[in-house]
């Protein structure tokens, strides 16, 4: 029979692994705290409505909507869109920096910088579709990723990227009408 001295000691080890696994299992956020004010970050933005249009024995891919995000390291951010040919006032504002510091964060922690610029396919009988491009500048390390929505592709689209597309379309949602 197992002395229970025997039990008490072997639990130690388990009961700290615990205690110091359960916050991270827990945590679903990326801590800001992976940002410093060192970094230095710019992010262009874009997102395109796209229109198929065929003239017959021809097509043609024209944007119907063209939206573009810029932030910069400081939080200046503008936002410009273009609808139907037309361009409309840009608008400036400031990024608060606790949002500033979590898309840092993000984009730090994740690896983004280093995702692989691939390229991913269109279906064929896609008509009317949104693409998306995001350029990312961090400490002089430059990233440039364009996706179509899931819906239109046959590639699967890492999370990460669908999650630093979900936060600046946050930020534009401010924005946009």
């Amino acid at each position: 029979m197992v002395k229970p001295i025997y039990l008490a000691l072997g639990a130690i080890p388990v009961i700290t692994a615990l205690l110091l696994a359960a916050p991270l299992l827990l945590k679903n956020e990326i801590p800001t705290s992976a940002s410093n004010y060192t970094d230095n970050l710019e992010i262009e933005y874009t997102k395109h409505q796209l229109k198929k249009i065929s003239y017959g024995v021809t097509e043609r891919i024209g944007a119907q909507k063209t939206e573009i995000l810029h932030i910069k390291n400081d939080g200046k951010l503008k936002y410009s869109i273009t609808e139907s040919g037309y361009l409309k006032p840009d608008v400036r504002s400031q990024l608060d920096e606790s949002k500033l510091n979590k898309i840092k964060a993000l984009i730090k922690e994740t690896g983004f910088i280093s995702i692989p610029s691939e390229s991913f396919a269109i279906m064929d009988n896609a008509t009317e579709y949104q693409k998306s491009n995001v350029k990312v500048t961090l400490n002089g390390r430059v990233n440039q990723i364009h996706w179509p929505q899931q819906n239109v592709t046959e590639d699967f689209i890492p999370p990460i990227i669908i999650m630093i597309e979900s936060e600046l379309d946050q930020i534009m949602s401010e924005f946009s009408e």
